[in-house]
């Protein structure tokens, strides 16, 4: 432990690296371990970013591993049992500084994250773990997009996670170049023809990586929205046969937005009488905090995931006020 903090100090302090690199296991002590608090407390100080990557599991059974290779299966266990371990000691709700990029899509983690839920509350009965914070944990993930990504897996990462926490990754060196190239060319591809997944083009291929590691442009953009009223037009474009469903989704999650979260000043539902599967939302939020905040919600997720077979296109419309005075008269008078 001493010579693994005093790296990080140096790492960080000195060399100024963007983030560090953790095994998933060194010799069988599994990120999570109460041992490594110490470690996690110096890194959430220094608002560190961490890749995980996976280890051969240890112990390991070496005939099992012949049988399945680690690539093909054990990384991706090997991934979810560390996340998990950290998940159910609350370590990065108690670290909050501390920023996690789980590699190789997410791993089995939008499939086990659920069953914890389930299970945690059983698993506390017999002390076998204490409280979690399921939203602090979980916001301290971002998810790489190595590996074989596709549009159904963002998707089911985006049942546990939003898409600001989503990131290209190459795997790079461990891939032909040639593959890497292709799998981006991909990615590009159905993030352009996707349309619920293309308003995240630019989010997934480089701002949240810009956000994450404080880079050029993407702290400039954090800053000039920061504390600045938010305002976007949603247009979107249900199939007709899933228009009384997407009509319940909406009106839910517009509710309890505003009932619920101080910075939704207003989330205003309107549907073309001629084209009634032409729905607008006007969104206006206090500012870019308060619209991630919103994106992170057990309410609109929810509504996401919901409703992504229901709609046919969408397109996010972020808006410039012309006459700030006049909309904040405007929210005097309606209240």
């Amino acid at each position: 432990m001493d010579a693994a903090l005093k790296e990080a100090v140096y790492a960080l302090d000195t060399l100024k690296a963007d983030g560090i690199k953790l095994a998933t296991n060194v010799a069988g002590q599994y990120l999570g371990a109460p041992e490594l608090d110490t470690l996690f407390s110096l890194l959430s100080n220094r608002k560190a970013v961490v890749i995980l990557h996976p280890h051969r599991p240890e112990p390991v059974n070496a005939a099992v591993m012949r049988q399945t290779p680690l690539a093909m299966q054990e990384y991706l266990s090997e991934t979810t049992r560390a996340v998990a371990n950290m998940i159910s000691r609350n370590v990065l709700a108690r670290y909050p500084g501390v920023k996690v990029v789980v590699p190789h899509c997410g791993a089995y983690l939008p499939l086990a994250v659920p069953r914890m839920k389930s299970l945690a509350p059983v698993m506390q009965a017999n002390k076998l773990v204490g409280e979690i914070d399921w939203a602090a944990n979980l916001n301290a993930l971002y998810y790489d997009l190595a590996g074989a990504h596709s549009p159904e897996t963002i998707r089911m990462l985006l049942s546990i996670t939003s898409p600001q926490h989503l990131l290209y990754g190459s795997d790079y060196p461990y891939v032909a170049p040639g593959a890497l190239t292709a799998s981006l060319s991909r990615l590009r591809k159905y993030l352009d023809e996707e349309p619920d997944l293309a308003p995240f083009k630019e989010l997934i291929l480089s701002k949240n990586a810009e956000k994450l590691f404080g880079i050029s442009e993407g702290v400039a953009s954090v800053e000039k929205t920061k504390g600045d009223l938010i305002v976007r037009i949603a247009e979107i474009e249900v199939f007709p046969d899933y228009l009384d469903q997407y009509l319940e989704y909406a009106s839910e999650v517009d509710r309890l937005s505003v009932e619920r979260e101080p910075g939704v000043i207003g989330l205003f539902p309107m549907q073309d009488p001629g084209s009634p599967c032409q729905i607008r939302i006007l969104e206006i939020y206090a500012d870019d905090d308060a619209y991630q905040r919103h994106l992170k919600t057990d309410h609109f997720l929810k509504y996401k995931q919901g409703t992504l077979k229901m709609v046919k296109s969408l397109k996010l419309n972020t808006m410039h006020t012309l006459d700030g005075p006049t909309m904040n008269l405007i929210f005097k008078k309606m209240r």
